[in-house]
């Protein structure tokens, strides 16, 4: 449908956020891919992955398989509403664990738990009357370690990754989450996300690394190697490209909603991530929730689960993706004219794997009727089985079983995996104000009075995707071998040192420390709930009053504030900063906190330890009301200081509007 010119003008200046602190075009683009025009989808450099033995072997399989077969192939079921033997009975390809899913719905379920389901989910896809049986394949969303599986060592979520600006720190940790999966028995991962976000009220901003199409590109690239390896190995994983695509362009960051913007700002700002994972050799690519309406066309294109150009002419035409594509959670009933189980436009726009978790019986029955009526050809169907046989053949799923051995539990949490993500967590740190009164480093012996209702929950600096999909429902005995802020710095300060703790401040004599530190936190979110909806502000303390109340009360009183902010995006916090001597922020940090305190603290022997090098992968709102681009700016993508910066202590404007004004239509 055609968008109107005051449409168009309004969208005018969706494009600017991209392109601050120089980041738009093809920056870090491979020399040998011109800058793409409007219409051009670069040639990529991708590993010859052709194997003439398996495409004989996809033939012969594909010739033995009766329709219902191949449609319970296409299809991924979460364990909640299917059982082994239903998995068995209706040839199912995939099941899925989706965010809060556990072995016998127990949050605290052992490794030996999820391990044994696997093998049951395996043994019954192996005992089909097929006559090639066919592997189920498990997948998960393990998005900042294996975070639904009690006792696992959780890492930065990517906004602090990309903090860090570290591709091989990424690699490395891309390498820990595929042992820490296969030791549960699971193969297949939902990760990476490389949404460049442009607007902080999306509720998935922290899993995106950066507003740099550069960075996601390098990261996509660097993970997805990483994560796969020679695909066969037993610590190695499927990774999964998503969403694809423009996910964190959407209107006001709305989840779920319309991206719009040119087709040349999709193909230099929202894609460069995809060809990093396609020039790694990436196997499976998820499709977004949200639209596309392309401003420079005046075209609204709908939903991107029905879109037969991006996804079969583009992804796996003019891109050359092999590999399967899937759909997201219940995603097909967003198309218009389709239901959470029957949507024909979805098949046909080239989408391979549907994830219906528990309508997934009659998604099999609609879809058949749809293949034997016409509205679906079989060519599709049979594309789609051939791309979903291809990923389980080259992954080694025919030859090896991928239940682990009994000592990968380890794998967990283990001594490499709590090493990278403190190394991690210290790299992520980003210091944006560093007074001429600020004590960094403290001396390991300092008196620190510890303030905040986050400084003692480890929840809080986890955010969403932790034990359960909104990162709620949980407290510290879900995460025993995590560290919080207060058991940090009891580990972290020597002889002669000490930490204090009062969650809001109050009745606490200041002057009787020699530093305060003030913890300030979002509570945990992920998509849809966590989205600021406009016309609300992005200012902090508008929607955690708490927080500014307990700095208030330590501020001014002649001992030096150091403020700490866990968060998932950025967000406007002149009151924060304002009042306090050094102000950090820390993303979302996961279960290390003693990576914090390696950066906060001296040695004992009083030399300086680790420094502050992270640096901002997205702006810094000096606004409390950004519209889709960040104006104005307090501080600029790549801003971070050191301990050695000091900064004027300069009383920031503060805007204490708690609704935004209206914008045009």
């Amino acid at each position: 449908m055609l968008a109107n010119s005051r449409f168009i003008r309004a969208l005018a200046g969706t494009v600017a956020f991209a392109s601050l602190g120089g980041c738009a075009g093809d920056a870090g683009s491979p020399p040998t891919i011109a800058a793409p025009t409007v219409a051009q989808w670069p040639t990529l450099a991708k590993p010859d992955q052709h194997d003439p033995a398996i495409e004989a072997r996809i033939t012969a399989i594909l010739s033995e398989m009766t329709l219902r077969q191949k449609i319970g192939q296409m299809t991924q079921a979460d364990i909640r509403s299917i059982t082994p033997d239903q998995a068995r009975e209706h040839y199912i390809g995939s099941v899925l664990n989706g965010g809060g899913a556990w072995p016998g719905g127990q949050k605290q379920a052992a490794v030996a738990d999820w391990v044994s389901l696997a093998r049951d989910y395996h043994a019954a896809s192996m005992a089909t009357d097929l006559t090639t049986r066919i592997p189920i394949i498990w997948g998960t969303d393990a998005v900042h370690g294996h975070n639904n599986v009690f006792g696992a060592t959780l890492f930065p979520h990517n906004i602090g990754l990309g903090a860090a600006h570290d591709p091989e720190l990424v690699g490395r940790i891309a390498h820990l989450t595929s042992k820490q999966v296969r030791a549960t028995g699971i193969s297949w991962i939902f990760a990476p996300t490389l949404a460049v976000v442009q607007s902080p009220r999306w509720g998935r901003t922290y899993e995106g690394y950066s507003s740099d199409p550069a960075l996601v590109r390098d990261y996509a690239s660097a993970f997805v190697t990483a994560m796969q390896g020679d695909l066969t190995g037993p610590t190695t994983a499927i990774a999964t490209a998503k969403h694809f695509i423009g996910d964190g362009g959407t209107w006001l960051g709305k989840d779920q909603g319309e991206a719009r913007t040119t087709r040349e700002e999709l193909i230099k700002t929202h894609a460069p991530g995809y060809f990093g994972a396609l020039e790694a050799g990436v196997q499976t690519v998820m499709i977004s929730y949200s639209s596309w309406t392309d401003t420079g066309a005046g075209l609204a294109h709908g939903k991107m689960h029905g879109n037969r150009e991006l996804i079969t002419d583009v992804l796996k035409g003019e891109l050359g993706f092999d590999g399967l594509v899937v759909s997201d959670w219940n995603a097909i009933e967003q198309v218009d004219g389709c239901t959470r189980t029957h949507c024909p436009q979805a098949v046909n726009a080239g989408i391979d794997m549907f994830m219906i978790p528990d309508d997934w019986q009659q998604f099999i029955e609609e879809t058949i009727a749809d293949v034997e009526s016409g509205a679906v050809p079989m060519s599709r169907i049979d594309d789609a089985v051939a791309r979903i046989l291809r990923v389980k053949l080259r992954s080694g799923l025919f030859e090896t079983s991928p239940i682990p051995a009994a000592d990968a539990e380890a794998d967990l949490a283990s001594d490499a995996a709590r090493m990278t993500a403190r190394e991690a967590v210290a790299k992520s740190l980003v210091l944006l104000k560093n007074s001429e009164r600020s004590p960094l480093p403290l001396a390991a012996n300092s008196k620190v009075l510890l303030v905040g209702r986050a400084a003692d929950k480890v929840p809080l600096q986890l955010g969403g995707w932790s034990l359960t999909w909104q990162g709620d429902l949980t407290d510290d005995s879900d995460y025993p071998l995590a560290d919080d802020m207060l058991s940090a710095l009891q580990k972290a300060l020597s002889a002669g040192g000490k930490v204090d703790f009062s969650e809001d401040g109050q009745g606490v004599d200041v002057s009787a420390y020699d530093a305060v530190i003030v913890v300030h936190a979002e509570d945990p979110y992920a998509e849809m709930k966590g989205d600021i909806e406009y016309p609300a502000t992005i200012r902090h303390t508008a929607r955690y009053p708490q927080d500014l109340a307990a700095l208030q009360r330590v501020s001014g009183k002649g001992v030096p504030v150091i403020s700490i902010l866990f968060s998932g995006r950025p967000v406007y916090a002149n009151d924060l900063l304002n009042l306090s001597d050094a102000f950090v922020a820390a993303w979302l940090p996961g279960t290390e906190a003693l990576g914090i305190t390696d950066v906060l603290l001296r040695q004992p022997d009083g030399a300086q330890g680790k420094d502050f090098t992270g640096r901002l992968p997205f702006v810094w709102p000096a606004d409390p009301c950004p519209e889709v681009a960040v104006k104005p700016v307090l501080f600029d993508r790549a801003y971070g200081l050191r301990t050695s910066d000091h900064t004027k202590s300069v009383g920031l404007p503060v805007d204490n509007r708690l609704t935004c004004p209206a914008l045009p239509n």
